[in-house]
């Protein structure tokens, strides 16, 4: 009688081939079935809990540095907003184009009204005209700026002691700037129309008078005297502020250091 062989058993047979190693393609470099190739494998990315602080995020107004605070701290001037903003600076035309300088480096169009554009041709020459760029008008000639979201303005008005009313006013996405060199019959007017105001050294005179406008506390009406150049008191709402505004070096070339005077 013939002997037929039992069938072999499943351990006999013949052991499946090894799956690839991690970070290689399967034989002949197929996918997946939907997923493509295998990727690198990495140890997993872990956090302990007292790390998580390490993640935390400065947050606060976006628009303009243009400066530090008493702390050393980036101070902020938001002049890209969605709502009429209107501020009033009582300084220097130096801390004035340093402000229109990193207006525009943000993707704002500048527009000047002054009745002294020589003294800012270099400018004009440096940021050109255009998107991001800056045009000089003479004194209520500015025409109608088409400010959006996508195409913020800034208006510059250095208009002297006695700035007219503008023909063109801060409205959405247009923020306007007047220029004030010293307290003169019209500061408590444009003070209370401003959102924001800047002084800048000023005499004890003067200081009397724009700190009782502005609620100031006896010991910022003294200091006002005796700023430094390019140190600037901010008054909000409810807020005061000392910023110092120091200048690059691109800006350093093209206006010189901080000053006061004109």
């Amino acid at each position: 009688m013939t002997t037929v062989p039992p069938p072999a058993s499943p351990a006999a047979a013949t052991p499946p081939a090894a799956p690839p190693p991690p970070g290689r393609p399967a034989p002949g470099g197929r996918a997946r079935g939907g997923f493509g190739l295998l990727g690198p494998r990495h140890a997993r990315h872990t956090l302990g809990a007292e790390e998580i602080d390490e993640l935390a995020l400065p947050i606060g107004d976006d628009g303009v540095v243009i400066g530090v605070d008493a702390q050393e701290r980036p101070a902020v001037l938001g002049v890209n907003r969605p709502t009429a903003h209107d501020v009033l600076l009582i300084g220097g035309l130096w801390t004035a184009q340093v402000i229109a300088l990193r207006a525009a480096a943000t993707g704002a169009r500048v527009a000047v009204e002054t009745g002294r554009p020589q003294f800012w041709a270099q400018l004009v020459q440096a940021l050109g005209v255009g998107p991001s760029g800056m045009a000089v008008h003479d004194v209520g000639r500015v025409p109608p700026q088409g400010a959006s979201a996508g195409s913020p303005v800034l208006v510059v008005r250095d208009c002297g002691m006695r700035p007219p009313r503008g023909r063109v006013v801060s409205g959405p996405w247009q923020a306007v700037l007047t220029l004030l060199p010293y307290v003169s019959p019209v500061a408590p007017r444009l003070i209370r129309q401003a959102r924001l105001v800047g002084v800048q050294r000023i005499s004890p005179d003067e200081a009397t008078q724009v700190g009782r406008v502005l609620g100031l506390s006896p010991h910022e009406v003294e200091s006002l005297p005796t700023l430094a150049d390019g140190v600037t008191l901010w008054c909000g709402e409810r807020d005061r502020q000392y910023v110092a505004t120091r200048a690059t070096d691109a800006e350093n070339g093209l206006l010189g250091p901080a000053r006061r005077m004109d």
